[in-house]
């Protein structure tokens, strides 16, 4: 990646020279360089891959961290893990949630091997709501085809017939509901 650089001042300056060097001057000016540490990642997605092959470059105080939320943001994952292409995935790689660095440290030149697991989809619980909406209704519309059973003619409250796709979002929407308020009151122990 990057290298650092640093001038070294000739030993007989002092304060009153001039920063800035004289190209036809006779002092030799020294440089030193610093390789910055990098770790080459072979990035899997659900065990298949690997889909990327690239050098990160390590940080954090003794640059011995690797940047594991830069990865997830870049190829859209809710989790990565340690990965070994014989016999697959490993312990998840935590992270510093302030920072995003790994917990573990790595050295320089390593290889590392991560597998990926994608965010989920909004579709997949869109689709299961719009198909059970979609089945209620067709349940309400058979049973309601010929003339309104007694409890029918009772949920009529607006004076009007109250359309099925109405009704099955009503019946959804309570079973989600009832759903969540028992998990809620689970998880607080009630």
């Amino acid at each position: 990646m990057g290298e650092i650089e640093e001038e070294a001042a000739p030993a007989n300056a002092d304060e009153s020279s001039p920063l800035l060097s004289d190209p036809n001057s006779p002092h030799r000016i020294r440089s030193v360089r610093t390789k910055v540490p990098e770790v080459e990642v072979h990035l899997y997605k659900l065990g298949k891959g690997p889909i990327d092959v690239f050098k990160s470059s390590l940080s954090g105080w003794d640059q011995d961290q690797l940047e594991v939320r830069d990865i997830l943001d870049k190829y859209g994952f809710k989790s990565v893990y340690a990965f070994t292409p014989g016999s697959g995935r490993g312990a998840p790689i935590r992270f510093n949630p302030r920072n995003g660095r790994s917990l573990l440290s790595y050295k320089d030149g390593s290889v590392v091997y991560l597998d990926g697991q994608p965010k989920d989809s909004l579709v997949k619980p869109v689709t299961k709501i719009v198909s059970g909406v979609a089945f209620i209704t067709a349940l309400i519309v058979f049973a309601i085809k010929e003339a309104p059973p007694d409890w029918a003619s009772k949920l009529n409250l607006s004076g009007g017939r109250i359309p099925p796709w109405i009704l099955a979002c009503v019946v959804i929407v309570f079973t989600r509901m009832r759903k969540r308020t028992r998990d809620f009151l689970e998880k607080r122990g009630r």
